[in-house]
């Protein structure tokens, strides 16, 4: 028989004294693992900085913790941390040469440490007016499916002819001591830019929004981006992030010793698109977002709303050379 799956959405544990992974009972509520690795915090100097939480709180980087099993810390995570580290600080190269298991397993645990601290939170914002704690349906259904699939580190649980995810990796001319993150809790959708790369992953998508993505991907092919061309793609993925309207649905399938995780097909009986329709007006308002950095202003941007500006793309469709875009990095 396998290993026991561990569902914490199933009776709502998100206590300190089991740990997030496994469920097992911890010897004490101290027994905690940075969400945001040390390493990482370390090299760019992450600590004492301001994190946001949904409700608008503020957190420091390392406030944000996660109770887990000292045994399964270093069995299980301090081995794909220390892969991980390893590949972010050699850069491009090394990162891509790691398995895309290994990249969706490490940012979705900092994903659901986010998630856990959200929902510590949540539900103590509420027990203090005296309210019970309110999720929807399918944001449960997300977040329980991404804990599922993290239990790969521990479990015998093997992906059947499906990736769950979207993963994307380009070559950057960063500025290499900057650090540059964005979530969306909502969507479980990630970016990273550091050294010289910057990575986008979709973590409940089943491979959807890169078979969206792939004539633009097909066009920046192995180019260094700038980083506004990154922080423009980042705004794309994002927003057919949101515009996906599917929820993915598995089968748990215990064979011997393994548990197989069988992905039902995303069209299901609906003949709609995967995708809702794209907007120019909103993409626009998720740029201006996304370009911050370089203040450009919603109205400058979707000056044409069927064609935004673009800093990835020509009007003739081709690719910009990012070197020769004038704009700080």
């Amino acid at each position: 028989m396998p290993e026991q799956i561990y569902q914490p959405f199933t009776t709502f544990n998100f206590s300190n004294r089991n740990c997030f992974l496994t469920g097992q009972a911890l010897s004490t509520e101290e027994e905690k693992i940075q969400v945001f690795p040390q390493w990482l915090m370390d090299r760019y100097k992450l600590k004492d900085q301001p994190f946001k939480l949904l409700d608008e709180s503020m957190a420091t980087y390392k406030d944000l913790k996660i109770p887990c099993a000292t045994d399964v810390n270093a069995a299980f995570l301090e081995p794909l941390e220390n892969e991980i580290a390893a590949a972010f600080a050699t850069g491009y190269e090394a990162v891509k040469n790691l398995d895309g298991l290994k990249l969706f397993q490490w940012a979705g645990k900092l994903l659901y440490g986010i998630i856990f601290n959200e929902i510590q939170s949540g539900i103590k914002q509420q027990h203090a007016q005296g309210g019970e704690f309110n999720i929807s349906q399918s944001l449960i259904h997300k977040f329980s499916n991404l804990h599922l699939m993290l239990q790969s580190l521990n479990l015998p649980l093997i992906f059947e002819g499906f990736k769950p995810y979207s993963i994307f990796l380009f070559k950057m001319d960063n500025n290499i001591e900057e650090f540059y993150y964005r979530d969306e809790v909502n969507t479980l959708t990630f970016s990273l830019r550091i050294n010289d790369f910057g990575l986008v992953i979709c973590l409940q998508d089943n491979g959807a929004n890169r078979a969206y993505h792939k004539e633009i991907l097909d066009k920046i092919g192995d180019e260094v981006l700038h980083p506004i061309q990154f922080e423009e793609f980042s705004g794309r993925v994002f927003y057919s992030a949101y515009l996906f309207n599917r929820l993915p649905e598995y089968h748990i399938l215990p064979v011997g010793d393994d548990i197989y995780l069988e992905a039902m097909p995303l069209r299901g009986m609906s003949s709609k698109p995967l995708f809702d329709d794209w907007m120019g007006k909103t993409y626009g308002q998720v740029l201006e977002s996304f370009w911050k950095n370089w203040g450009f202003l919603l109205f400058e941007i979707i000056k044409n709303p069927e064609k935004p500006m673009s800093f990835l793309f020509n009007p003739d469709g081709s690719l910009i050379n990012g070197s020769t875009l004038e704009l700080s990095r």
